[in-house]
């Protein structure tokens, strides 16, 4: 996984803005939406057991073991539109979306 300047630069400020301690952000997987599978992003307060440790740009970013296989190869953004912003993810080995975009599958 890697993660582009605009997206290391705001899980910095997300960071920073958080009242409590943060080692980073965990990306994980959860069944749902019309395609099967959606992203999950939270804090992480502490390195779960088995967590992927991903460091990239200055940012720590913790994979929950079950997401592993879903999203090897990815690289997270976060992007700026005019109605809209977020983190995106461009993960190779998507094979679909749904329409509006809130689920994948693999």
């Amino acid at each position: 996984m890697t993660v582009t300047e605009a997206a290391a630069t705001r899980i910095e400020d997300l960071l920073k803005r958080r009242g409590t301690p943060a080692i980073g952000v965990r990306i994980g997987v959860r069944s749902r939406g019309c395609s099967g599978l959606s992203y999950t992003l939270e804090y992480a307060e502490e390195k779960g057991k088995f967590d992927e440790v991903v460091e990239d740009k200055g940012v720590t970013i913790l994979i929950d073991p079950k997401a592993v296989m879903f999203i090897l190869g990815t690289e997270m953004d976060w992007v700026e539109e005019r109605l809209q912003s977020g983190f995106a993810f461009r993960n190779p080995n998507e094979k679909g979306r749904c329409g509006c975009g809130e689920s994948f599958h693999v």
